[in-house]
């Protein structure tokens, strides 16, 4: 089985410093706690491809059921994730549906301020994945460019915004297939993830708020925080929820939320956040002003407690408590009038 991002299987000082999704590990990355805790996962893993193995007998479907949660919830191993996030996500039926869709999408005729717009962020995305560069082979820059010009030309109303070239990006790199990342970033944005990604952004501007509420009601005292010093939640996690979490977080960590989102929509969104801020309460509540919050908001996202990805995915379904979809759309329902009628 391959080993995913452990540097056992890496040699030479360059590989070394490269993960095995292609991203390169920062000067000060500490290798020896990595190690040990990559070989701890790596049992986990090959447990886990064992059992989904069986689970699959070899077959290309799975339906939805308890069980499929719970093995989901552990993480699905690399070699399977792109087949259980199609199916699971409903990109895998729609894209059965639609033959030859997205191949006419790329042939047909281009908005061309679409194309310049998408164009624009190409060296801007993942400069340090060493498979995004110009001078690599096969460059992945020419298939993100492909998914994002063919989405932008099948959902007119959204086209491109910012941040879909991390997540489609992300697709790629697991999918390793330009048609299959196109149905699952239509999957999120059409409807994982509905509004996030439009010109108004309401759905992810509402969901900022719906976060803000829950943690009035789960970690009130950080909740009290914000407000005293008049800090929006949109400052300091915007980007954890249009990029969804990817360079907030370790890859391994965001990919073992992904399986989750695909499989149980948005909440996993909120449960992550929640579970963030609840385990250092007590770091957060140190900040004594502006400047303050929001660094404490970016060493949240660092250290062994988000490196540790099958702990910290055990904590996010424990630690912010109950949090039903119920609880959630009243809260969304609230917070979108209150948008609304600030205009």
């Amino acid at each position: 089985m391959e080993e995913r991002g452990g540097a056992g299987q890496e040699a030479g000082s360059w590989q070394y410093r490269v993960d095995s999704y292609g991203f390169e590990r920062p000067e000060d990355f500490d290798y020896v706690t990595y190690e040990e805790f990559f070989s701890r996962y790596l049992v986990i893993l090959t447990r886990r491809a064992i059992k989904w193995s069986k689970l699959l007998k070899g077959k290309n479907s799975i339906q939805k059921s308890l069980k499929v949660k719970r093995y989901i919830r552990k993480g699905i191993p690399n070699e399977h994730r792109a087949l259980i996030w199609m199916v699971v996500s409903g990109a895998q039926a729609n894209m059965e549906q639609n033959p030859g869709y997205y191949h006419k999408l790329l042939e047909g005729e281009k908005n061309y301020k679409l194309l310049e717009a998408i164009r624009t962020d190409m060296n801007r995305t993942f400069p340090d994945n060493i498979q995004f560069r110009k001078t690599a082979d096969p460059c992945l820059q020419q298939t993100l460019y492909n998914v994002l010009v063919a989405y932008g030309h099948h959902n007119k109303a959204v086209g491109y915004c910012q941040g879909m070239n991390f997540v489609a990006g992300y697709l790629i790199l697991i999918t390793k297939n330009e048609e299959e990342s196109f149905w699952l970033l239509d999957a999120l944005i059409g409807r994982i993830l509905p509004d996030f990604y439009s010109p108004e952004m309401m759905g992810l501007k509402m969901d900022q708020e719906v976060l803000g509420e829950l943690v009035k009601m789960k970690v009130p005292a950080v909740a009290e925080l914000m407000d005293r010093h008049g800090v929006m939640w949109t400052l300091v996690m915007s980007r954890w929820f249009i990029c969804l979490f990817i360079d907030i977080l370790p890859v391994e960590t965001v990919l073992r939320i992904w399986d989750c989102l695909f499989y149980e929509g948005s909440k996993i969104l909120f449960r992550v956040a929640l579970t963030l801020i609840k385990q250092h309460q007590a770091s957060i509540l140190e900040a004594t002003n502006f400047p303050d919050i929001c660094d404490k908001f970016k060493e949240i996202t660092k250290g062994m407690f988000v490196t540790e990805c099958h702990t910290f995915m055990e904590k996010i379904f424990t630690e912010p408590g109950s949090l039903s979809m119920a609880t959630i759309n009243k809260l969304r329902e609230t917070c979108r009038a209150k948008l609304l009628a600030q205009g």
